[in-house]
């Protein structure tokens, strides 16, 4: 089963004095890039949690944030009130000697530096562990996500490879028809050029098989068929991650096609031909959000 690298997760839980409200929610990336947010006290564990993240989510660009709502007796930030009644008496001597409303000056008071600092608080170690269980309950909230729309990319998927294995099939059939129809084209240019009793039809016949040989698609065909066969094997194995693989494979799967179409001198091959890039781009673009 196929999980994709997209998904969201919320979780809220009070621990101790303090109510933790988590939100995870992650895109598409080629490596794990975490964009953490959380309040200052939690950065003893910041090395911890983007660990545990990273763990857990393999890859993609996650973005979480971490908010604290105030139970009972906790305290996010704190006020240095004595630093805050020094700027109040400066600032209020300098708004009566420019006669301005003092009303708003709170509000201006609680911006200057150090007047609001974070809180000192950390977390003890139940605490943490209590924390944990939090953050990998968003975590798992997130993957039920990814598994669903996990499910979604591979019915596309599957369908994408194969429309590619029926129009290889197509191609197959055509194959024989395109040889027979080279040969007469050629005879026909040179009885019509040189004159049927004046080239050598042995000679002919050997340069007919040496040329028919280089445009020759049955190798391309047979790997092209193997490559198909062996995305769908990666799709029904039980690892998780396994994008980059998929990815691979479709890179192969796009060389037989371009191949084919170089070398198909038909335009029936070719119009095949164009409708196999056509899904293999749609699939390549689904396999981008494969985990």
């Amino acid at each position: 089963m196929l999980k994709s690298m997209t998904g969201f997760g919320r979780t809220e839980q009070s621990i101790g004095d303090k109510t933790f409200l988590v939100d995870i929610k992650s895109l598409n990336g080629k490596q794990f890039e975490l964009f953490l947010k959380m309040p200052a006290f939690l950065k003893p564990f910041e090395f911890d949690i983007r660990a545990l993240l990273s763990e857990k989510l393999g890859r993609g660009s996650v973005d979480c944030t971490i908010s604290l709502k105030e139970s009972g007796s906790s305290k996010p930030v704190s006020i240095n009130t004595a630093l805050a009644k020094t700027y109040y008496r400066s600032i209020a001597e300098l708004s009566t000697d420019l006669n301005l409303d003092p009303s708003s000056i709170l509000s201006s008071l609680l911006k200057l530096p150090e007047v609001i600092t974070p809180t000192s608080d950390t977390l003890t170690d139940a605490e943490w562990e209590s924390f944990k269980t939090l953050i990998l309950s968003a975590v798992n909230e997130l993957n039920k996500h990814r598994q669903e729309e996990g499910k979604m990319l591979e019915g596309d998927l599957r369908l994408r490879i194969s429309n590619i294995e029926r129009l290889q099939q197509e191609v197959s059939l055509l194959e024989p028809l395109r040889k027979q129809k080279i040969r007469e084209g050629l005879v026909k240019v040179l009885e019509d050029n040189v004159g049927k009793e004046n080239y050598d039809p042995n000679r002919l016949e050997q340069e007919l098989i040496y040329y028919i040989e280089k445009i020759d698609l049955s190798e391309e065909q047979t790997r092209l068929k193997n490559h198909c066969e062996y995305f769908k094997q990666v799709l029904e194995e039980a690892e998780e991650s396994k994008g980059k693989k998929l990815s691979f494979i479709l890179q192969e799967v796009g060389r037989e096609i371009n191949t084919t179409g170089a070398k198909a001198y038909d335009s029936t091959i070719q119009k095949a031909v164009v409708q196999m890039k056509d899904e293999l781009e749609k699939a390549k673009e689904q396999v981008l959000n494969v985990l």
